[in-house]
């Protein structure tokens, strides 16, 4: 059966595809896994063994190491996924070795607005439901070892209130002091749940624990999740789980993991989720994924050690950030980089001529509604103004020593004179450009890409960070408000300006990285304010220590580490066919 996007959802592509899938056994032949490093979960997704691989292939040189971005997205995306997989069958049409990292789709958006994160049209990782449905259970684990360590803790806060020092003692306990004021941890979920925010726990007698406010977020954005994305082995996430704070004690002093003795029980939960999951494309191509925090309230990267096995077995690695080049691309760059010590060639910048339309004056989309019509006919005028926005990220990858390319994501309605502007500016701008159509004819349609990223390759880069770790905190905020948001300067409410004052005077916590939280639609923290922004101030409302992954995360503007479910979410459209088995209704 031919495969039509134009008439085909993507759950019935994927549908039609997974009937000639490669199996995990054929992926690992070609990929030359040994037996021993292969561990399958049925026949067409398999966990890899990755600390065999590392070791049996220490002395082999590495490939090229592509990293994948994009223009400030609009609220429906700009196609981001389906470019990096698109790029996975371009290079492979042109018998490249090629293999892609990608995060795990969350459950919340599966679920509500955006759909899963497997890409689109002839540029799909399947199969899409076993993708979209928990895959080998890595989400899971992690929600786990961060409620493990919730339950830790409101348990000794409850033993603490109601026994003496000395009834602690026979019980082999010392009184930690626990601040209820002063925890910093909530409980998460793999939902957009906006009703568990803020709640009150312990309701009711002296042995159903300690009353007080606490809250859910979004499983994604847990730390144990950015420690499985930092971590370059077992030993690194079990030593960084043991740092792991949980609150503070009524002098102020950290209470980590450790001093609730759970540290080694919360590892215990992520043993086989440290080991990445084998997919592949619609056209053969392997991938792993692994890994899923948002780049929005997280650090928004697939996993180092995905990265590194990749880069061991094939000859081109492409990874994919979140969100624009503001936010996931500054997280790789400075974080995820910084631990990995690996450092990419060239970087894809995904632009739509509907998303630079929205920059120029547009409309803005709304989630769960029809597209405005003004997007239906050309109007070369909004995209000129919107590449604004695509030129200002142009910049940030360039202050980063790497290779630029402008990827002009295809859709059926973009003009010549539209695709033409966006060719001249980039140009101008300095970056390579490539109109790819992978999404209506897979890697067939993405060859001039594919050319564009080999071609990249060889050119010499010369990778750097923005900042070093010396530099004060509230410096380094202010460098990245500047020099890749483009803001005038850094605001802070009462309680972080507070916790700033104290970081920096902590030798230990002011060397950790900076992981900003803000929104993605916005190169300020205002969702609402679109192109390049000028002369606004980054306000932030408060400062979290993520001690355990290695960095600090400012919190600017009102975003939530909950998202919430809208009134038209994707759950309304999945469904099983009691006959097959199978699910159907995935976007």
């Amino acid at each position: 059966m031919k495969l039509d996007p134009t008439t085909m959802k993507d759950w019935q592509i994927s549908e039609v595809a997974e009937e000639g899938m490669k199996t995990v056994y054929e992926l690992g032949e070609e990929l030359a896994l040994e037996k021993e490093e292969l561990l399958p979960y049925g026949h067409y997704v398999a966990k890899v063994d990755y600390a065999r691989v590392l070791e049996r292939l220490k002395d082999r040189p590495d490939g090229k190491y592509i990293e994948v971005t994009a223009i400030t997205p609009t609220p429906l995306g700009e196609g981001k996924s389906t470019c990096t997989v698109g790029l996975l069958e371009g290079l492979g049409k042109r018998g490249k070795g090629v293999i892609g990292t990608m995060r795990q789709p969350s459950g919340g958006p599966t679920f509500n607005i955006k759909g899963s994160a497997a890409g689109g049209g002839l540029a799909q990782v399947i199969p899409l439901s076993k993708l979209s449905l928990g895959l080998t259970g890595d989400i899971n684990a992690v929600m786990n070892a961060h409620n493990l360590g919730m339950t830790a803790l409101t348990a000794r806060m409850q033993h603490e209130s109601n026994y003496t020092d000395e009834q602690l003692a026979q019980r082999g306990l010392r009184r930690l002091n626990i601040d209820p004021k002063g925890v910093e941890f909530h409980w998460v979920i793999d939902f957009c749940v906006q009703a568990l925010r803020n709640i009150i726990i312990g309701i009711g007698g002296r042995m159903d624990g300690l009353t007080m406010q606490s809250g859910f977020n979004i499983a994604v954005s847990s730390e144990i999740m950015a420690i499985l994305a930092v971590a370059n082995d077992l030993k690194d996430l079990r030593e960084r789980i043991g740092r792991i704070v949980l609150a503070y004690d009524r002098t102020g002093r950290p209470i980590t993991t450790e001093d609730l003795e759970v540290a080694g029980a919360m590892t215990a939960w992520m043993v086989e989720a440290i080991n990445p999951n084998l997919m592949q494309t619609i056209e053969g191509q392997p991938c792993f994924i692994h890994a899923g925090p948002f780049a929005n309230i997280a650090i928004g990267q697939s996993s180092i050690i995905a990265d590194r096995v990749g880069l061991k077995l094939a000859d081109y690695l492409v990874t994919e950030s979140g969100f624009g080049a503001d936010i996931g691309f500054e997280k790789f760059w400075n974080l995820k980089c910084r631990f990995s010590g690996l450092k990419p060639l060239c970087s894809v910048i995904v632009a739509t001529i509907r998303g630079l339309k929205c920059h120029g004056g547009a409309p803005i989309p709304r989630p769960g509604r029809p597209m405005p019509e003004e997007y239906n006919s050309e109007n070369v005028e909004w995209v000129e103004k919107g590449c604004a926005n695509l030129i200002h990220h142009i910049q940030t990858v360039k202050k980063a020593g790497v290779n630029p390319v402008v990827c002009i994501n295809a859709f059926y309605n973009d003009t010549k004179d539209e695709i033409a502007v966006v060719r001249r500016l980039s140009e101008e701008a300095g970056a390579r450009v490539a109109l790819s159509e992978h999404w209506l004819k897979g890697g067939d349609g993405a060859l001039e890409f594919a050319d564009a990223v080999i071609d990249a390759c060889e050119e010499k880069s010369d990778f750097h960070f923005l900042y070093d770790l010396d530099m004060p905190l509230g410096q380094r905020i202010e460098l990245i408000t500047k020099e890749v948001y483009g803001g005038a300067g850094v605001s802070y409410s009462p309680e972080a300006a507070a916790k700033l004052k104290a970081m920096e005077k902590d030798p230990e916590i002011s060397r950790l990285g900076t992981c900003m939280v803000k929104t993605h639609l916005s190169l300020s923290d205002d969702p609402n304010i679109k192109g390049v922004p000028r002369g606004w101030d980054l306000h932030v409302r408060d400062i979290l220590t993520y001690k355990g992954a290695g960095f600090v995360v400012p919190v600017a503007g009102a975003i939530s580490l909950m998202p919430g479910t809208g009134s038209d979410p994707a759950y309304r459209r999945i469904d099983v066919d009691t006959d097959t088995g199978k699910v159907k209704g995935f976007f």
